[in-house]
């Protein structure tokens, strides 16, 4: 934390008035999902499960590194799953990973699946020099909903949501702002 601080010259005393001493920080080859893989691959290997139970894998994060192909389908040709799963990536600040859990459970609870793997896993995404650069980290878990052999059972869960706003992303910020560069439109004017 001080390092930031230092860099962007704001001050010893920033780590004290935000209470956060440290977070992790991605290294340069690891994005959501390289974080999702290793989350994953452990949850597997702590439960002793065979990957090709798993009828679903589901991954939140708000910092999925691609556009269109999905998080859950690299987990499970990294953890060694059949081709014979669902899989979905969630988006939704952080709660991602949350709904991941309540759609696997979902499943597992209507009898359509054996074991579902939700996945929550980021990276920061703030800005550099933003507020978010303090406090927004890196991590992830991966759990494994199953009906047998519990860790923990889930009895029940209630959600509070709401649209709220949030920041956009910084693909956006960048289209945005070479938008305002160009000229105003003229109109078209007719033959």
């Amino acid at each position: 934390m001080d390092e930031i601080a230092r860099v962007w010259g704001d001050g010893d005393d920033i780590s004290e008035g935000l209470r956060v001493f440290e977070k992790s920080v991605p290294d340069l080859d690891e994005d959501a999902v390289t974080i999702a893989v290793e989350a994953a691959r452990h949850a597997i290997k702590r439960a002793e499960v065979d990957p090709k139970r798993i009828g679903a894998i589901y991954a939140g994060s708000e910092s999925h590194p691609y556009a269109v192909k999905p998080t859950g389908t690299i987990v499970g040709q990294a953890v060694c799953t059949s081709s014979s799963y669902t899989a979905a990536d969630f988006e939704f600040a952080c709660k991602a990973g949350t709904a991941a859990i309540q759609a696997c459970l979902g499943l597992v609870t209507s009898n359509l699946i054996d074991l579902g793997l939700a996945i929550g896993s980021d990276v920061s995404q703030g800005a550099p020099g933003d507020m978010l650069e303090y406090t927004a980290a890196a991590g992830g878990a991966a759990y494994l909903i199953g009906s047998k052999d519990l860790a923990a059972e889930i009895e029940g869960f209630y959600s509070f949501t709401t649209d709220t706003p949030d920041f956009w992303r910084r693909e956006a910020c960048l289209i945005r702002s070479m938008a305002e560069d160009l000229p105003a439109s003229r109109p078209i004017s007719s033959m």
